[in-house]
């Protein structure tokens, strides 16, 4: 018996503390761990060690004692705001804001001036401030010009005034594919219209954007969007924009000069707008090209047509295409009502068969490119409405279509260096609207 306890004493520990630790239940690891913790915070300063005291320091200060108003001020108004749906009318958008006022409603169908509150878009926000009893104090309204429309209420009477509300300009971005058109594609993305007729226009000397763009171009651009009370009003210039267009880039940045002048350049300073624009037109269809042998169809014989014809509607603009001085405005034989133009140089440009002309054509008058001249028609030997244009070099026929347009003035080299430094932010905006997922609706175009 001696000798087995001797054996058992002798035994290693290891084993009957392991089986121990396993043994341990859920509750006992926890009280382990507290205790683990305990000890080395009780362990974490040395025996005897004391911290300093830190310093204190009393301050008093007279606090403002808070405004009490009276119940009746606190309960003079209430402002609610309710958006314009589909089909409102104002007493419609008043009857959901809570406003109980036969007098305003009189008030607000009679007045002249506040009129614009009858033109409501949906979306629109319409803003009041009632009183308990639902009548209405004041009404803010941002009208379809941007304008600010308020209706003010002063005992028993009313005023409506419009003021032009102070804007905010933010940038926009947006990017999109050519599946069937410009305009198609930039409806997909919710493009304004003034914005896509301005990138049209900016890469007009490049790009025929009748003839030239095919279904894959891509385009991106940053603008901006002007905003009051919050909301959006309108579509202001175009900062940066770039286009691809059969495999080729194009880019253009919007340079103010420090006379306030206005103009879209290159990223290398180059002009972008060329002195002539390619067509005198936005948006039309070429109906007869550039030919040495055409059978005319009024003459019914072969003969040379030595100009371009687009399709257009009558009232259609007609714009300058290039910088000039009026030389003739008025009825010249087959041609009907046209204008000639002198612009540099050896050039000149002709447009015929209008039905009338700008109110501003005086003999000698300069006229700036993009400038709407006249409006398309079908007088003289014209067998619908279509707008004949002819671009000169010493007073001979060239096909502007073809032709290699002489390029417009470049950045001066003393803005250069302010130009770089100007469009940087732009060029940031620009390479991350390139990155922008193009959405499923254009594929539908």
């Amino acid at each position: 018996m001696t000798a087995r306890k001797r054996w058992i004493l002798a035994q290693s520990i290891r084993p009957a503390a392991s089986r121990a630790v396993r043994a341990l239940s859920p509750g006992q690891w926890l009280a382990v761990a507290v205790l683990g913790l305990s000890g080395v915070a009780a362990f974490g300063l040395a025996p005897g060690t004391t911290l300093d005291t830190a310093p204190t320091r009393e301050i008093n200060r007279a606090l403002p004692v808070p405004e009490v108003r009276s119940i009746d001020d606190r309960l003079a108004g209430y402002w609610r705001e309710e958006r314009i749906q589909r089909g409102d009318t104002v007493g419609s958008v008043l009857s959901r804001l809570g406003v109980n006022d036969p007098d305003a409603m009189a008030f607000m169908r009679t007045d002249p001036a506040a009129r614009p509150l009858y033109q409501l878009r949906p979306g629109r926000p319409l803003t009041v401030e009632t009183g308990d009893d639902g009548l209405l104090l004041r009404l803010r309204f941002v009208t379809g010009s941007g304008d600010l429309l308020s209706v003010v209420r002063d005992g028993q009477h009313f005023a409506a005034a419009t003021t032009v509300a102070p804007a905010a300009v933010h940038w926009k971005m947006a990017a999109g594919e050519i599946r069937s058109s410009l305009f198609g594609a930039a409806d997909a993305i919710g493009l304004p219209d003034a914005v896509t007729i301005q990138l049209a226009d900016v890469f007009a000397g490049d790009i025929d954007f009748y003839k030239d763009i095919q279904r894959g171009d891509r385009f991106s651009v940053v603008y901006e969007m002007r905003y009051v009370e919050g909301e959006a009003v309108g579509a202001g210039r175009i900062v940066a924009a770039e286009f691809s267009n059969r495999g080729k880039e194009f880019r253009a940045y919007l340079w103010r000069d420090a006379g306030g002048a206005e103009s879209y350049y290159a990223q290398d300073g180059s002009a972008l707008r060329k002195a002539f624009l390619r067509s005198p037109m936005e948006f039309s269809r070429v109906t007869s090209g550039f030919s040495n042998s055409r059978f005319h169809p009024i003459l019914r014989t072969w003969r040379a047509h030595k100009g371009i014809d687009y399709a257009a509607p009558v009232g259609t603009p007609v714009r300058a295409t290039g910088n000039g001085k009026l030389l003739f405005a008025g009825v010249e034989g087959g041609y009907g009502k046209v204008i000639h133009l002198q612009n540099s140089g050896a050039y000149s440009t002709l447009y015929a068969h209008l039905s009338r002309f700008a109110p501003q054509l005086k003999p000698g008058a300069r006229i700036a490119q993009g400038e709407v001249i006249g409006y398309v028609g079908q007088t003289g030997w014209a067998t619908g409405p279509h707008l004949h244009y002819e671009f000169r070099v010493a007073n001979e026929q060239r096909d502007p279509l073809t032709i290699a347009l002489p390029g417009g003035e470049p950045l001066p080299a003393a803005d250069r260096a302010a130009f770089m430094a100007g469009i940087a932010p732009a060029t940031l905006q620009l390479a991350l609207a390139r990155t922008l997922p193009f959405p499923l609706a254009a594929a539908s175009d």
